[in-house]
């Protein structure tokens, strides 16, 4: 059994350049005024696509993917390496071709969709030519997916959907929606729903509005409307009933990277709150200087390094049995955690940099925002944490302890006393008379 800490050279040396390709030329972009998704500005392509092929020419395209769709089918410690970098920057994900929701929605395509479905949206989506959105949160549905009322019925050759649908990200520039619906209300809780795709200019879907998170006044999490929106029969994905478990496909993985990248955020908070600390002078020297300072850097850095080898082992054990659902209790596990250490550390660096800190010069209230969504978005921390627990208690389902159990001090001690009758009592009485 191999168990390293150190990433093979080759490896190591395309991770090099992607940190200072990120830094020196992506992580710019998200300055410009520009939407990384917005794949109808021309300002937009003409600045991103140069960078994508350079990506491509590194052979670091879409590395989720399987070589057949353009990849290089990574596992997920490679993944989650290359995902710590790329969660730095705002248009990262893009130029690396592995953007949510769109990884997301062509792994779906990819696993289930038929020929004509991949030919028509998943070859356009992994080349970035078109954007799309995943549509499955409900205005009241909280965090109970069963609790969807969005329905989806047979009239003829077709399927007719009506329902709202709530934060179906990136909307606004979406081709296509791939959306959830009650097919079968009768039928057992995870087998009740069934996914479609749904091209934008389908007549009746309608985007409400866009609602804006970090503080945005014109955000991307569409609100959209279907009212008797009529798709071909052909464009159910997968089998019917089957939208449960084709969306633990798309999550699992999605929750790792999600995971790896903000370790990567952190890291970036660290980084200036350290900075801060070391150049800011008092009258008696700089904050550095302050064990209380010190408390907040070394905890921060405490977190954040057992949070990274938590992520990092979590995918390494997917790699390993290559089966999510045997990984589940500690996919849930960092997404449990996730939330409380970004929020920790952007807490933290706010704090260190005082007013300037809480200004809109700086953006770690951003990244404070950002770690509260962490907390809500593939579920709320406490669906995770429930997982985790029934996960765990599954292997004492069969224990019957007593009133007293074998753990008691006196048991222990009378099982002791059978193992070693004559020498344990021997060394008892000498050690009572010593005394």
């Amino acid at each position: 059994m191999a168990w390293d800490f150190e990433t093979d050279p080759e490896f190591q040396a395309k991770l090099d350049w992607m940190e200072s390709f990120v830094t020196e030329k992506v992580e710019p972009l998200g300055y410009l005024g520009i939407h990384p998704y917005d794949v109808t500005n021309p300002r937009r392509n003409e600045l991103v696509r140069p960078l994508q092929q350079e990506v491509k020419d590194q052979g670091l395209w879409a590395c989720h993917l399987g070589p057949e769709l353009g990849g290089q089918g990574y596992g997920q410690v490679k993944l989650g390496l290359m995902n710590e970098i790329i969660g730095g920057a705002m248009f990262a994900p893009i130029v690396f071709g592995c953007q949510a929701p769109d990884t997301g929605n062509a792994e779906i395509i990819a696993h289930y969709g038929t020929p004509e479905q991949k030919e028509r949206y998943l070859r356009p989506l992994l080349d970035n030519e078109i954007v799309s959105a995943f549509s499955m949160t409900e205005p009241q549905g909280g965090s109970d997916p069963t609790n969807f009322v969005t329905r989806a019925e047979q009239d003829g050759n077709h399927w007719k959907i009506n329902g709202e649908k709530w934060f179906s990200t990136n909307g606004k520039w979406a081709d296509f929606l791939i959306v959830m619906a009650v097919t079968d209300p009768d039928a057992p809780r995870h087998q009740r729903m069934s996914m479609f795709i749904v091209p934008i200019d389908t007549p009746g879907v309608e985007i409400v509005r866009n609602v804006g998170v970090y503080g945005q006044q014109d955000g991307s999490e569409s609100y959209v409307r279907y009212t008797d929106v009529r798709v071909p029969a052909d464009h159910l994905l997968g089998e019917r009933g089957g939208a449960f478990a084709i969306s633990q496909t798309r999550l699992g993985g999605g929750r790792v990277h999600h995971a790896m990248r903000t370790v990567g955020n952190c890291r970036k908070l660290l980084d200036r709150m350290s900075r801060r600390a070391v150049s800011r002078t008092t009258r008696t020297g700089t904050l550095a200087d302050y064990q209380g300072v010190q408390f907040d850097i070394a905890d921060s850095y405490i977190e954040l390094e057992q949070f990274k080898l938590f992520v990092l082992k979590t995918a390494w054990a997917i790699d390993k049995y290559n089966d999510y659902r045997r990984v589940r209790k500690d996919i849930a596990a960092i997404k449990a955690l996730m939330p409380k250490v970004y929020a920790d550390i952007a807490k933290r660096c706010i704090h260190i940099h005082g007013s300037l800190g809480v200004s809109n010069e700086m953006p770690f209230v951003g990244g404070l925002i950002a770690a509260m969504v962490m907390g809500i978005a593939d579920g709320p921390t406490e669906v995770h944490k429930v997982t985790v627990a029934k996960q765990h208690l599954k292997q004492y389902r069969d224990v019957k302890d007593p009133v007293f159990p074998d753990y008691s001090l006196l048991n222990r001690k009378a099982l002791a006393m059978e193992l070693y009758p004559d020498p344990v009592g021997e060394i008892a009485d000498a050690a009572e008379m010593a005394v």
